[in-house]
């Protein structure tokens, strides 16, 4: 899970956004603390900390005092729209101005998307 290519408390936080969209943490659910999270990962328990207080400062999780972290009533709907938002900035922006670029009006960018779901699709199939 863990990989070079982008600061680990990150990708802490990462994991428990995936774990909150998969229904794997729950709403009013608990989290696991940072020294699980540390000891899992073999990390520093400071940057699973950090980790953990970005999706606090987000509003996907909240500390009880003494109990420890839990997932917010809404944060998966609030998981959601950051991840989609972030699918367009990253994949869709991008691809309709390469498709700019090479002269490919929506209509047919359209289609060339749903070809492709359906390709995808049909791979995916058991």
């Amino acid at each position: 899970m863990i990989d070079d290519s982008r600061p680990i408390f990150q990708q802490i936080a990462d994991r428990v956004e995936s774990d909150i969209l998969d229904r794997a943490l729950q709403e009013e659910g608990q989290v696991p603390s940072t020294n699980e999270f540390a000891a899992f990962y073999r990390i520093n328990p400071a940057t699973a900390a950090k980790g953990i207080n970005l999706l606090v400062d987000e509003g996907i999780l909240y500390k009880r005092r003494g109990i420890g972290m839990f997932v917010a009533p809404g944060a998966r709907e609030a998981v959601l729209k950051k991840r989609r938002d972030q699918f367009y900035e990253q994949y869709v922006r991008p691809l309709a101005i390469e498709a700019r670029k090479l002269g490919i009006h929506a209509p047919e960018l359209t289609g060339l998307i749903q070809r492709s779901a359906v390709e995808t699709e049909g791979s995916m199939a058991p």
